[in-house]
């Protein structure tokens, strides 16, 4: 894995290498976060309340200001995180009638694991040139 991640280095430059994962994360990022808060409401019955939104979003809120500010360790620990969310999408596509919305959450979380770990390690090798 190594040697393919040396030769996809080589081949196409630490700065586009970075910019795609960087892509990659915020678009998935933003994706798991409208899934959240769809999910949180859609938990809600008939009565309103911000709980249940906030238990799904505050994770991915806490992020927000090392996404922002580009830091490489940060969306490492960010990767860790968004495996709790894929683990999470596996056990809804398991319902019967939430299995697409499942399947969704865990594709989009498991893209901004692999978006966060390309730029946490395109990143740090580009700082350190």
């Amino acid at each position: 894995m190594r040697g393919y991640l040396d030769a996809l280095e080589a081949r196409h430059g630490l700065d586009h290498l970075t910019h795609l994962a960087r892509r990659c994360v915020v678009i998935s990022l933003s994706l798991l976060f409208a899934l959240m808060v769809l999910r949180g409401f859609l938990l809600q019955g008939e009565t309103f309340s911000w709980r249940p939104t906030l238990t799904f979003v505050l994770p991915l809120l806490l992020f927000l200001p090392t996404v922002i500010a580009k830091r490489a360790r940060g969306h490492a620990w960010l990767a860790f995180v968004s495996l709790l969310y894929f683990a999470q999408g596996v056990m809804v596509a398991t319902l019967p009638e939430q299995t697409l919305r499942g399947i969704f959450e865990a594709l989009v979380s498991l893209a901004l694991f692999v978006g966060c770990m390309g730029y946490a390690r395109f990143r740090s090798r580009q700082l350190r040139q």
